[in-house]
């Protein structure tokens, strides 16, 4: 009779547990899911102002403020920035491919950059406006720099 009792309070003591178990476990869950999604909040809110930084400093750069050639590489950091977080962000495939090709262009064909940075200003402008054109007029910008030049 001994051994019975000592079974059922053992089998009762890990019914328990189990359910204390289970219990930490989904808090846990549901703390690593809450910190993904504001880790994924901060990435969009980083690569957005990394995007308003270029934005400014392609005005700046249109308006002759200061050393062009520091404003460029101006540009080309912010963009190399925002690049960076848009890899970050996990449900930005489409966009992931536009912002590293401009990211490309920039870095890549500085002079025919130069020309057309009144067209990247209204693109960028049009992405952090939400609009769906604005990934478009990115990817027209895209295809009108001539790859094979300089």
């Amino acid at each position: 009779m001994d051994q019975e009792k000592i079974m059922k309070r053992r089998m009762i003591r890990a019914i328990v547990l189990f359910i204390f178990t289970f219990i930490a476990m989904l808090v846990f869950i549901g703390l690593y899911i809450d910190e993904t999604k504001r880790t994924q909040e901060t990435y969009v809110a980083q690569y957005k102002d990394n995007l308003m930084h270029v934005s400014e400093d392609i005005t700046s750069y249109l308006n002759n403020e200061g050393d062009l050639d520091m404003r460029y590489m101006r540009i080309v950091s912010d963009m190399s920035s925002a690049n960076s977080f848009a890899f970050l962000v996990e449900d930005y495939e489409k966009e992931k491919v536009t912002i590293n090709q401009l990211n490309a262009c920039v870095i890549k064909y500085p002079e025919q950059t130069k020309q057309k940075l009144p067209e990247l200003k209204t693109a960028i402008d049009d992405i952090l406006a939400n609009l769906d054109k604005g990934y478009k007029e990115a990817d027209d910008f895209v295809s009108s720099i001539d790859k094979k030049g300089r």
